[in-house]
């Protein structure tokens, strides 16, 4: 997939006490939420721990999955003028909070819950060590 967005996008940081991003999306991951969007409304992201699908971000109409305490809030991209919050369990935080993560795109079919889907891509998480 070309993409006209030449790069990545990180979230602003939300974390107490935290002034780096820890969560960016990719110029294809952009453009694929910009083309959900007019279809779904505004986006979130959450990252669960779970089996199956749970190493992949699930994209949800926002509010449509419902956070709480055992929710953080990682960070909240602007993306051309709209807010896109990236949420993971607390339990998966533990795990991965040494780590950055970007969010991108690749062919193949994910989770049915997540709005990509029908689309025959799917979002998928590539990390790496703060360093």
């Amino acid at each position: 997939m070309d993409s006209p967005l030449a790069s990545s996008l990180d979230a602003a940081a939300v974390l107490p006490g935290e002034s780096f991003s820890r969560v960016a999306l990719t110029p294809e991951a952009q453009e694929l939420l910009l083309r959900l969007r007019p279809i779904h409304g505004e986006l979130m992201f959450h990252q669960s721990g779970g089996c199956c699908d749970g190493s992949s971000p699930m994209c949800y109409p926002k509010g449509e999955f419902l956070t709480g305490e055992a929710d953080v809030l990682l960070g909240v991209f602007d993306l051309q003028g709209e807010e896109l919050e990236f949420w993971m369990s607390r339990e998966q935080f533990e795990y991965w909070k040494h780590t950055h993560l970007t969010v991108d795109v690749v062919s193949g079919r994910g989770s049915g819950f997540s709005v990509e889907a029908p689309e025959g891509k799917r979002f998928l998480i590539r990390s790496r060590l703060f360093g």
